[in-house]
């Protein structure tokens, strides 16, 4: 019989099998700061996972934990559903003014409760209440949330599975390039909503991740999605972009589709908007979507006060000026050349890297060479995480504030584990 190390019988013997994490990182955290976490026992571990992108801006982040602070010792508002409140007030003139009018964007912001797939849920419900349609079309390998509406337009067939009832009113089309080049794009999807026989419902909206994160690390092309966004206008159907794990920053500029140069209808946002990693979630729509009615849709949670705040603060630390888009693609640059370097040296694993600004995957032909590598980077001082439907992709994800030299470190973590488990 085997007996659970004492710091973890507790974990072992309450919490639920459905944990997942701490079972890729077999150890207790006990605290962290910026790029790294502490396990109660004293060692150090440099973080290439943030929270799943919670934590653009590191742990405690400085800045950021100040406000906060000021903000709990001055007895400032904490739970206020969607009362009016000063730190609302703070984070949606801030929003305004650092986000949404530098980029013309003319959005309408919605606060569906403190998670993303809260977002989600708000963004399809909304859109199907303006166009009085039920389908939504997602895309292969998509990932939105593991909510039932969510999970509709969710791709991974493990979480499909877990709802235990039918998932509906969903279409899955290809994702860009899932079928290698060898067929133009949106071809077959054009010809489904053009025939009269095709059997597929008149879709309300299209929703789309640009960097499909949990599905892979796949990055959509800026024409890919130009394409689709004419296509949901001469079809008439809304644009939604699940900018929840790939927004605030996350490919460089503040919404991964500003790229492309497209302007989607809904954008879902969550995760590090926040700041801090605390709970909040945003449905931001164009103005004349705005069709709720009072209370039609709402959560006890959705006005998280000390999370408008460290939001706030993140917007003006980071956003006013346009340095950090340009340091994330920098950042970017010296991952990219680690992958590459990796790559080439271990050909006889075909191995394959791609992505975006700061949000990296590198692609195995054999999955359980992914999850070894991920297995060695942990016991190296390196938290990584796999994603793709093989779970054959290590991805990175280190947070905007990582310094060079700590971005260096991990590389080398990761190029070691990778020579010592091929």
């Amino acid at each position: 019989m085997t007996i659970a190390p004492p710091a973890l019988s507790v974990f072992e013997t309450l919490e639920s099998e459905v944990r997942s994490y701490c079972r890729s990182w077999p150890a207790v955290f006990d605290r962290a700061q910026g790029s790294r976490l502490y396990d109660e026992d004293g060692h150090a571990y440099l973080d290439f996972f943030a929270g799943a992108g919670a934590l653009n801006y590191g742990h405690n982040n400085p800045v950021l934990k100040r406000a906060l602070i000021d903000y709990i010792e001055r007895d400032g508002i904490t739970h206020g559903l969607d009362m009016g409140t000063t730190a609302k007030r703070a984070f949606l003139e801030t929003f305004q003014n650092v986000v949404l009018r530098p980029r013309d964007l003319p959005y309408k912001v919605m606060f569906p409760g403190p998670t993303g797939t809260n977002a989600v849920e708000a963004a399809l419900k909304l859109a199907r209440k303006v166009k009085g349609r039920e389908s939504i079309v997602s895309f292969t390998n998509a990932f939105h949330g593991m909510s039932l509406g969510s999970l509709a337009v969710t791709g991974n067939a493990f979480k499909r599975a877990g709802a235990g009832v039918p998932l509906v009113h969903g279409t899955p089309m290809p994702f860009d390039n899932y079928l290698d080049g060898q067929t133009p794009d949106f071809i077959w999807f054009e010809r489904l909503l053009d025939d009269q026989g095709s059997g597929l419902n008149k879709p309300a909206a299209v929703i789309v991740e640009t960097v499909q994160g949990e599905g892979g690390i796949n990055v959509a092309r800026p024409e890919w999605l130009r394409a689709l966004a004419e296509l949901c206008k001469r079809q008439d159907m809304l644009l939604i972009v699940d900018d929840i794990q790939m927004g605030c920053g996350r490919t460089g500029a503040f919404f991964s589709f500003e790229e492309a140069g497209i302007t989607p209808d809904i954008v879902t946002l969550s995760k590090s908007i926040g700041g801090y990693g605390l709970p909040m979630s945003l449905c931001l729509f164009r103005p004349e979507l705005d069709v709720w009615e009072p209370g039609e849709h709402n959560g006890t949670f959705r006005g998280n006060n000390p999370a408008f705040v460290t939001a706030a603060a993140a917007l003006e630390a980071y956003w006013a000026d346009g340095q950090m888009e340009k340091q994330t693609l920098a950042r970017g640059e010296q991952v990219e050349a680690a992958l590459r370097a990796i790559c080439l040296e271990h050909d006889q694993l075909g191995a394959s890297y791609r992505g975006r600004g700061l949000v990296w995957g590198m692609e195995f032909e054999d999955p359980e060479q992914a999850t070894k590598v991920c297995r060695r980077a942990f016991e190296h001082g390196l938290l990584l995480e796999t994603s793709g439907p093989r779970s054959e992709v290590v991805k990175l994800l280190p947070a905007l504030t990582t310094t060079p030299e700590e971005l260096d470190e991990g590389l080398r973590i990761l190029a070691r584990s990778v020579r010592e488990t091929a």
